[in-house]
């Protein structure tokens, strides 16, 4: 069977979309997930996303990492919103629904906003911390950001007997100034490093946000990518209103035989 593409990245965060609206790739199988994402073998990305029709929404994110597992991608969700201006569902404002509920969207010039869930403040472990924004992520404070850093406290995390069943996605964050950091993530379902990670960023801002007096409603956030912004609002045990906003652009698009 061949399987029409586009190529999709978001702050380097890249993604295969599918458009699936009729069905028609419903019964796509992890392995195909797999060999689709491989970046030897297949097309390569950092995962591969269905836009599927869901009745009361105007697309549904079917997501899937590269390992094949499935999860909530903020990146991946801009992306989407771009994918279904490219095949004719051209809005302002988009009802969309993902793995994790319900998420409202707009569109700006070049940048893609998604409405994330609310969240609760972020958990202390030990001297990190802990938050669930669609994903979850671990976060720690280090002003080395590199690849190797990146990937080893990563790994070690992501596979410690905490989290090694579930998985857990891994942030290095660096403070830059007053609203404005700096990081670098370990994804699960990619097992490495990726340039970008949009549900990472957004907790990344939260803890910021939450560990500082200032009267913070966005945090700029720096990733190896590009550059992304989360907007929220304080809502006394945590936060309402976020919205994680940044580019999102189309790469190249083909055929596949799967």
């Amino acid at each position: 069977m061949d399987l029409l593409f586009s190529k999709y990245q978001g702050t380097g965060n890249d993604f295969i979309m599918v458009n699936n609206l009729d069905g028609r790739y419903n019964d796509l199988s992890i392995e195909q997930v797999q060999q689709l994402c491989d970046r030897r073998f297949g097309i390569g990305a950092d995962g591969l996303i269905l836009l599927s029709a869901k009745k009361g929404y105007d697309f549904e994110m079917d997501y899937f990492n590269a390992d094949g597992s499935k999860s909530f991608c903020g990146n991946g969700a801009r992306c989407s919103v771009a994918f279904a201006q490219e095949v004719g569902i051209v809005k302002d404002k988009y009802h969309f629904l993902g793995i994790d509920g319900e998420h409202e969207a707009t569109v700006s010039n070049e940048n893609f906003a998604i409405k994330m869930r609310d969240c609760e403040l972020p958990e202390k472990v030990g001297e990190d911390y802990y938050l669930y924004t669609g994903s979850p992520h671990y976060m720690i404070f280090d002003s080395d950001l590199s690849y190797q850093n990146t990937f080893l406290k990563g790994k070690t995390i992501r596979y410690s007997d905490t989290y090694k069943a579930e998985g857990v996605n891994v942030n290095l964050i660096q403070q830059i100034e007053s609203g404005k950091i700096a990081i670098s993530t370990y994804e699960r379902g990619v097992e490495d490093e990726t340039l970008s990670c949009g549900t990472g960023a957004t907790a990344c801002a939260l803890l910021i946000a939450s560990l500082t007096d200032e009267n913070l409603n966005e945090v700029a956030v720096k990733v190896k990518g590009g550059q992304l912004y989360i907007r929220f609002e304080k809502n006394g045990n945590g936060f309402k209103n976020v919205w994680l906003v940044g580019p999102a652009q189309k790469v190249f698009g083909g055929t596949s035989t799967i």
